[in-house]
Formats: C-alpha cells, structure tokens, sequence
C-alpha cells in the first residue's frame, strides 16, 4: 500500500536531540479495512479500496452494508481508492500505522478549513489602498481598481477580488514522520496539516 486514511488530532511541538523545538501534527493513522480489490480484467484499472471509521447500520444504504459484508466488516464512514499499489493485499485485510517507517518523508491531503466569503486582503493578501491621510477614511483594506478606460471595457476573467475562500483539496509533501505508535495508531508527522482537528485526512507515502 501507498496510502492510508486518518484523522487530525491537533498540533504540538517536540524536542530534537540538540534542543531544538520541533512544531509537528499528531495524526490518527488507520487501522484501515480493504474492502475491495480492482484489477484490470474486472474494473478495468488496478487500485484497492480502503475504508475507515465505524458508521451506524441505520445510517447505511442496503448496497453498502453488502458490500462491506464481503470483506467481513461493519459499515465504514469513509471509502477512498488508492490507485499506485504494491501487489499482495487481499479483502478484509488489515492496514494500519505500521505502513510507515521512523524518518520517511510522507504526504499528507486534506480539506482546508472553510473562511467564508472574504476580502481581497485576508484571500489574497492586499495591501489596502494607500495610506489613511489626506483624506482616505475607508480605503484601507479596499481591492482598488478593477478594470482599466473604455478599452477592454469590463473586467478579466481570473480578476483577484472578494468572495469565498478555503474549503478546498490542499496537499503537503515531504512531511518528516518524527514518531509512530503502533499500539495507538498514532503518527506524528513535522509541521502542520490541513484541516481541522478531527478532520479525514489521507496520508500518502
């Protein structure tokens, strides 16, 4: 396997050897179930199906409590696909912290957090419009202008301007694994991670 599903449980920092203070994520690695094998001859293409966090059977349509059925789990809250894959994983096999090894650089895909619709300087860090003399009251943290004269006569398309920022797909490579858990299935990985606590998060090797 190349990948593994978790979920952010916050920030803290670490101390190296030579006393230096090291910020780092703690992250909530699996265990993970394979739910399903895909293979060329009968989906077409080679990936294995991982599913992670317990879901009630109320909360589960019929099809999928089948389909966890087949590889002997409870319904699972997450299903992702992992399409670059070693050989040798079977249904209802197992994948847990284990997969990684003390020192690998991993990545780490997750879901920023949400800000809403904001200005052009908290979305995309504008300086505001001159100073606040000669009589400029509320220029501060105004886009400016837009557009320019009679021609082109409207504004481009990709113009940096207001409107809603973050909630999307962000991924951070070449994240130090500094300490593993196995009893815990606990990662903890150097620097931050997108997402809030508590997030799904995908960890990639």
């Amino acid at each position: 396997m190349n990948g593994i599903i978790g979920k952010k449980l916050g920030m803290t920092t670490i101390f190296s050897e030579a006393g230096k203070r090291i910020a780092c994520t703690v992250v909530e690695a699996g265990p993970c179930v394979v739910t399903q094998v895909k293979t060329l001859d009968t989906d077409g293409y080679e990936a294995i199906q991982l599913s992670w966090g317990d879901k009630k059977d109320k909360h589960t349509s019929s099809a999928m409590k089948g389909h966890f059925a087949k590889a002997k789990t409870s319904p699972k809250r997450t299903v992702i696909e992992f399409r670059d894959v070693e050989s040798g994983s079977t249904l209802g096999s197992i994948i847990d912290v284990g997969l990684f090894e003390l020192g690998e650089y991993v990545s780490v895909v997750g879901k920023a957090k949400g800000k809403g619709f904001q200005g052009v300087v908290k979305r995309h860090g504008f300086a505001g419009v001159g100073e606040a003399t000669h009589g400029q009251h509320n220029r501060l943290r105004a886009p400016g202008s837009i557009g320019a004269c009679s021609f082109p006569g409207r504004v481009f398309k990709g113009m940096r301007m207001a409107g809603r920022t973050g909630g999307n797909r962000v991924k951070i490579q070449n994240l130090e694994v500094l300490k593993i858990d196995v009893e815990r299935n606990l990662l903890v990985v150097k620097g931050a991670v997108p997402g809030y606590n508590g997030s799904t998060i995908i960890i990639e090797r």
